[in-house]
């Protein structure tokens, strides 16, 4: 069979050992045969993906990162030959959305890697260049955790076309929702354990997927760690994180399992539960409620010359210069705004922009207004629209706790479809792959 798209830095090394020989001649001639060099390990193929492999050392390379990380957080290591079949798992799965994203034309550029790691680098505060630095000071490689962000990007990009092919939420969903005993306000940190039915499953899969549910569900009464045990045995997406899925309201979850999760306490878990999927185990972290929710609005009126093709930032900067001068001089505001403005949905209104969020205009109007009193005006500044000079009329603390409860609800459902449709995904494109494993038994 011929292999395509096999891994860089992973060849197969074929040794071989001579005997030297030496002759003596004193009274007799005898050969002796020098010491081998000590045999080095063989990459060996731990499976096949149609036309791809997985290579032990890739397997080996996983399993360390895993294991680290359980170590780091105190966990239990699972047995090594769960946690080896857990992760060759992932990697199978990975391995297929590569494909298909390559298949159907997803590409990532090194334009798109290098902005994704400064992001990266900027989130975490550090350069590009410290980045780097910590990355390799913990023995990984920088070239190879790169080229996992790309290979990262391009299954992030394959799942968003999946999602982009569902039906939108609509107005009546929210409705419905917000009208049922099944909203809640309150949002629960969960983890869960699936052990998967395959499509189609038969009588006798099914009761060997329920007595394997059961068996975990036994442990974890007798006292197994709820994340160990889903490193070793669950099927789902979360698995290597020790099944943690963060935190979810009860709407944003199938009802199957917000009935069973709403009466828990922190630290309890359900029975197993079964859904199409399979057979499922979902422990509550913790809990929190959902209060009254706030937020600050400005009352402002602004004047704006825009940036475009006939004025230059430079020239639009001596424009609103001017206008400042004007105001300083004792000229009426809304009178400039009017005679000068370029933002036409409030010239005609003297300037007036109304109330309004102060993340809606941009990072640098929030600051700005921020920054202002009550009837102060500001010093010309920039945006990405022109420049500015903007009065602050007004500040004000406004309840939005039903327009934050039906984005949330619209949110949830969104996420309860987005987490059925890709896991359906997944599973069906498993199923229709070759995947010959070849680890031990």
């Amino acid at each position: 069979m011929k292999y395509s798209n096999q891994p860089m830095g992973h060849p197969m090394v074929w040794l071989a050992s001579f005997a030297l020989i030496s002759v003596m001649a004193i009274n007799s001639t005898s050969a002796q045969a020098q010491q081998a060099p000590p045999r080095q390990k063989i990459d060996s193929i731990v499976a096949l993906v149609d036309d791809d492999i997985i290579l032990r050392s890739e397997l080996d390379l996983a399993i360390k990162g895993i294991v680290d990380r359980i170590r780091q957080q105190g966990g239990d290591l699972p047995p090594k030959h769960l946690l080896e079949k857990q992760v060759l798992e992932r990697l199978i799965v990975r391995r297929l959305q590569l494909q298909r994203a390559f298949q159907t034309g997803i590409r990532i550029s090194d334009t798109d890697i290098d902005q994704a790691m400064l992001r990266l680098a900027q989130q975490n505060k550090l350069s590009l260049m410290q980045m780097r630095q910590v990355i390799e000071a913990d023995g990984e490689s920088f070239v190879e955790f790169r080229q996992n962000i790309g290979e990262e990007m391009m299954t992030d990009r394959l799942r968003q076309r999946v999602v982009n092919g569902m039906d939108p939420i609509t107005e009546t969903e929210i409705d419905i929702l917000l009208a049922s005993d099944q909203f809640s306000s309150g949002e629960y940190n969960i983890s869960h354990i699936l052990i998967a039915l395959p499509e189609g499953a038969t009588p006798q899969q099914i009761a060997e997927q329920e007595s394997k549910a059961n068996n975990v569900y036994q442990q974890l009464q007798e006292g197994l760690d709820f994340a160990s045990a889903a490193i070793s045995y669950s099927e789902s997406q979360e698995a290597l994180e020790g099944g943690l899925v963060g935190w979810r309201d009860l709407n944003s979850v199938p009802v199957v399992f917000s009935d069973a999760i709403k009466h828990l306490r922190a630290g309890q878990f359900t029975v197993p539960i079964r859904s199409p999927a399979g057979f499922h185990i979902v422990r509550v972290n913790d809990y929190r409620d959902q209060s009254q929710v706030m937020a600050t609005e400005y009352h402002a009126r602004h004047i704006m010359i825009e940036v475009n093709d006939l004025i230059g930032p430079r020239e639009a900067m001596k424009q609103i210069r001017s206008i400042h001068k004007l105001l300083n001089d004792g000229q009426d505001f809304e009178t400039l705004a009017r005679d000068y403005s370029d933002d036409i949905s409030s010239a005609n209104l003297g300037g007036d922009m109304g109330w309004f969020a102060p993340q809606a205009y941009g990072e640098r109007m929030e600051q700005t207004l921020a920054a202002l009193k009550d009837g102060e005006v500001s010093e010309p500044f920039q945006t990405e629209n022109g420049w500015h000079i903007i009065e602050r009329l007004g500040k004000r603390e406004k309840d939005i706790t039903d327009e934050a409860q039906r984005n949330a609800a619209r949110n949830n459902l969104r996420q309860q479809k987005m987490d059925i449709e890709i896991e359906r995904f997944l599973q069906q494109m498993r199923d229709e792959a070759f995947v010959e494993i070849r680890l031990p038994t």
